[in-house]
């Protein structure tokens, strides 16, 4: 494990990291004595602690290269995944999303997003798909969490239960330190019964947590009202798809009580500003009755600093107060710190030549006033002078740009009016 030495910053602070974590933060004069094997100038610039992206959808990262759009334009939400992200997300192969999951990763730790919350879908590649997007991770140094958004929308039940044996598979069998499993649902809306029981009934027996798509739209409740039940989250809670370390992702659809009890039961909330608005889908203010609550991209960019700074603007325009952006981009290494069983988030200072006895993660940026100059993960460099130190951020766009006109391809097979292939 490397001995990392950060700094001194522009405050004269240095940050001294073993076995992932960091170890003394404070003045030279005060640090303990400490043989680096590696180190790093913070020359004018600040240590500050890695941004977390906590929900996204790495599969759509070759989006920005060329994606034609629909000759139908959408009417509604619901149309906008039936037109543009169901026919994507069907058209995904192993190349196509190695390739994804690698510039996305890649783009993330540039910008200093050092854990990747990611709620994956392909539903013709279901099986070894997460090892595809966690060999991502673990090649560049990212952290993350991992699931496949099960969903019958497709092929029906035998579809839903492919989605949830790829994630206990990987739950199981996935032996990478810096990722976690866990279950996961597209939406409600887009599975029976039996399929949200089963989701359920496993992530219990694994000990994981769910990650869902909840009230993203009104047809989500609609939907949910049309079988028997109060809302989503009443259906997921009668099927037993509440349990600890779940998040459920959106949620603009909610009541305030569906909230707090939410809450009560321990759910992590995601609020998604940038895609909520293009979705034209509208603003989460019962989230405002929550304490776990994160900032998440639903896809867009893993720049945690420009989600924040338009998360605020829509805030502001939605009546809302815009230090709620704030707090749930902060949230996010709290989210970290429930799921990896550590301290993520601010470095606090170590005095009097002591080592602390409450260490935190050495998941780090150096950011001067050019932006982010070193990106640390787990106490290892893995972006230095603003460059990869695993990859070359040019040749895996190139790969994209190669593997997204394969994709364009693909995706144009699939008709625009979508055409659910189950009967729910």
């Amino acid at each position: 494990m490397t001995k990392l030495r950060i700094g001194p910053d522009k405050h004269g602070n240095i940050a001294l990291c073993e076995d992932g974590k960091v170890i003394f933060f404070g003045a030279p004069k005060d640090a303990p004595e400490f043989a680096a094997t590696d180190s790093i100038d913070a020359d004018n610039a600040e240590i500050l602690p890695g941004w977390v992206c906590a929900h996204t959808h790495m599969y759509s990262a070759l989006c920005p290269y060329g994606m034609p759009a629909p000759k139908n334009p959408p009417k509604n939400f619901t149309q906008i995944l039936e037109r543009v992200w169901w026919r994507l997300d069907r058209a995904i192969d192993k190349d196509i999303l190695r390739a994804s999951a690698r510039v996305y990763t890649a783009e993330c730790l540039l910008q200093g997003t050092t854990s990747i919350v990611d709620h994956h879908e392909s539903p013709d590649f279901i099986e070894g798909s997460l090892d595809v997007l966690a060999d991502a991770l673990e090649e560049f140094g990212a952290r993350g969490i991992l699931c496949d958004g099960t969903t019958d929308r497709n092929y029906g039940k035998s579809e839903g239960k492919r989605g949830i044996d790829e994630c206990v598979r990987f739950v199981k069998e996935n032996k990478r330190p810096l990722v976690k499993g866990t279950m996961g649902i597209h939406a409600q809306f887009t599975c029976s019964d039996d399929t949200l029981r089963y989701c359920g009934e496993k992530a219990r027996e694994t000990g994981v947590g769910i990650q869902v798509h909840v009230a993203e739209g009104s047809a989500d409740v609609l939907d949910a009202m049309e079988r028997g039940y109060k809302s989503p989250i009443d259906r997921l809670e009668k099927l037993g798809c509440i349990v600890p370390n779940s998040i459920y992702i959106h949620c603009i659809h909610m009541s305030s009580e569906e909230t707090k009890h939410g809450a009560d039961m321990g759910l992590w909330f995601v609020q998604n500003p940038r895609s909520n608005n293009g979705n034209n889908v509208g603003w989460p203010y019962n989230l405002n009755y929550a304490q776990k609550v994160a900032l998440g991209v639903d896809g867009w960019s893993g720049d945690m600093i420009v989600e924040r700074n338009a998360g605020r603007e829509l805030a502001i325009k939605n009546g809302d107060d815009p230090i709620n952006i704030d707090h749930r981009l902060y949230s996010g290494w709290r989210m970290m710190s429930d799921f990896f069983n550590a301290e993520f988030g601010p470095i606090n200072a170590v005095a009097n030549c002591r080592r602390s006895t409450k260490t935190s993660v050495a998941d780090l940026r150096i950011v001067d006033d050019k932006g982010v100059k070193h990106t640390v993960v787990n106490g290892e460099v893995v972006v230095r002078d603003r460059k990869l130190v695993h990859g070359d951020i040019d040749q895996l766009r190139k790969e994209a740009q190669e593997q997204a006109n394969r994709l364009w391809e693909r995706m144009v097979k699939y008709p625009e009016e979508y055409t659910y292939g189950y009967d729910l």
